[in-house]
């Protein structure tokens, strides 16, 4: 007769059973895309197994586990847990797999944005619940294990777990060795994703070491063909092909973007355009900047960060040694901005410079038709005479892409503390991005783009100035789409007849357009290569 220290009760075993479930459950979750939301799904974890099994050997031969072991396997599932949600997460959110090293470090940002673009309640509310919930996760891991942990102090309930772990681990072998289709009900390993972490880590030190970092030289030959223009290179947020490629987007943006083609032609301007390859996708606009203005491939923080520490040419650079004033329009900077002395600019208005007492439009606060506005407003007071080249990333256009501003047909009043109606800015103001559905919102802040860029080149009709549009990276999956390209449009518009027939033998095609079979000419490195040299007398 078994004593009652060798027999579980039937609670017990269904507990035990229940337990298991969660635990497997913990690691075997996917992603509702595209959302942060998550569903079980009927899978297997072949860790939670060999953990299984680890666990019968020590409670056999060892001892029973006792309050810290069970605190470390709390800790140890917490942790596999929120990697797994990191890695069903990332792709379905920004097109592309977790690194955790390197998107931990922007985590303070994303949280300082939702601070500011959300009510002091609802923040604080989100804050609880999040605290809540992974309170929830260690009560629940904790309690699972607690059960885990007593069914194993009897001989039926480590046979019993040992025999069901045993088995997994052999199937999963004998599926793995014969390849056969049950793999698949085997989700991937979580510690796989730690581990390369751990070899982004180490890659890292060692680029730290190494600081040879190839790129295409950008010529020096001039920009002669300008003949003395402004040049104003606009980095658009989050500008990618999927507003050619997906129909919805593309019916509501390109009436506004063809309208910039009209106004480009009322003032005599030639447009021409293309699609280039980013080097990153969903964010990181950073690193578009850095390929296109240094001629480095730049497709990590690593390589970023060991890019700062090189004497390269740059944009501002080669136009100030042919003379030019080189400035920085930055009104999403609100901070010290090192990067400014890389890139060698005279100049760089932040968001402190510019001055905004306009109304604010949520974490990206400042329209960029006032900026491009106060810009100009600045450089017409500058004591210099010399042409500039002006850099802006625009900022409206960001992840959530709302609120949008309203347009203000008059150029003036954009500048004043009421530069809309109030009836406009509360209709901007009153609508909330839904996390599930950004599409709608990313087409209408494209729209505002193209129709204050086209009120600029209204507005400037007469002016000396090439303009030169271009994408940074594809928003985010949840806008793009599952495995959607990484390129970006660029658009050129210019007054010179002989550098549009040159970007148009290069590759480039008459208007803005493109098709969304077209593929991408070249990457940015090469883009900026290639517009140099064209703006160059000696091509």
């Amino acid at each position: 007769m078994k004593t009652e220290r060798e027999a579980l009760s039937l609670a017990q075993w269904i507990a035990l059973a229940f337990a298991l479930l969660v635990l497997n459950a913990a690691l075997t979750f996917g992603n509702v895309w595209p959302t942060l939301r998550v569903v079980p799904r009927a899978e297997l974890s072949i860790e939670i197994a060999l953990l299984l099994l680890a666990l019968v050997a020590w409670t056999s031969f060892v001892r029973p586990l006792g309050t810290v072991a069970r605190v470390a396997l709390t800790l140890l599932m917490l942790a596999l847990l929120l990697g797994r949600y990191a890695e069903v997460t990332a792709p379905a959110l920004y097109g592309r797999p977790v690194n955790l090293y390197w998107d931990s470090q922007h985590l303070p940002k994303v949280a300082a944005m939702l601070a500011e673009v959300g009510p002091w309640w609802l923040v604080g509310l989100i804050a609880v619940a999040l605290i809540a919930l992974l309170g929830a996760l260690i009560t629940a891991l904790a309690l699972c294990l607690g059960v885990l942990s007593r069914a194993l102090n009897v001989p039926a309930g480590r046979r019993v777990v040992g025999a069901l772990a045993g088995f997994v681990v052999a199937l999963y072998a004998f599926a793995s060795w014969l390849d056969w289709p049950v793999r698949h009900k085997y989700s991937l390993p979580v510690s796989a994703t730690y581990l390369q972490q751990a070899r982004f880590v180490v890659a890292a030190s060692r680029a730290a070491r190494d600081r040879d970092l190839p790129g295409l030289a950008l010529p020096k030959g001039g920009v002669d063909r300008l003949k003395g223009d402004d040049v104003l290179l606009l980095f658009l947020e989050s500008y990618g092909a999927v507003t050619y490629d997906e129909p919805g987007i593309a019916r509501v943006v390109s009436p506004a973007r063809d309208e910039l083609a009209h106004a480009a032609a009322e003032s005599g301007r030639h447009v021409v355009s293309a699609y280039a390859s980013s080097p990153t996708f969903g964010g990181g606009s950073w690193l578009a900047h850095a390929s296109f203005m240094s001629g480095v491939e730049v497709r990590d923080t690593g390589d970023y960060m060991r890019l700062l520490t090189q004497e390269r040419e740059t944009w501002p650079k080669l136009f100030e040694a042919t003379g030019y004033r080189a400035v920085a329009v930055m009104p999403g900077m609100r901070s010290a901005w090192p990067e400014g002395s890389f890139y060698g600019f005279d100049t760089i208005y932040d968001e402190l410079a510019l001055d905004y007492h306009g109304p604010d439009f949520g974490w990206w606060r400042i329209p960029d038709q006032f900026s491009l506005a106060r810009a100009a407003e600045l450089e017409a007071h500058s004591e210099s005479h010399a042409p500039r080249m002006i850099f802006m990333p625009t900022i409206n256009t960001h992840i959530p892409f709302l609120p949008v501003p309203p347009y203000q047909a008059d150029w003036n009043r954009v500048l004043k503390a009421d530069p809309y109606p109030a009836e406009d800015v509360e209709a901007s103001l009153a609508a909330a991005p839904d996390w599930e559905a950004l599409g709608g919102p990313y087409a209408a802040s494209f729209v505002y783009t193209f129709t204050y860029l086209a009120g600029y080149v209204r507005d400037r009709a007469g002016a000396d100035e090439t303009l030169i549009l271009l994408g940074d990276h594809q928003p985010a999956a949840s806008v793009a789409g599952v495995g959607a390209r990484w390129d970006v449009p660029v658009h050129v518009v210019t007054s010179h007849a002989d550098v549009a027939a040159a970007l148009v033998a290069a590759g480039f095609v008459e208007g803005v357009a493109l098709a969304p079979q077209q593929r991408p000419i070249l990457t940015l490195p090469q883009l900026s290569v290639l517009l140099l040299e064209t703006f160059s007398a000696a091509r």
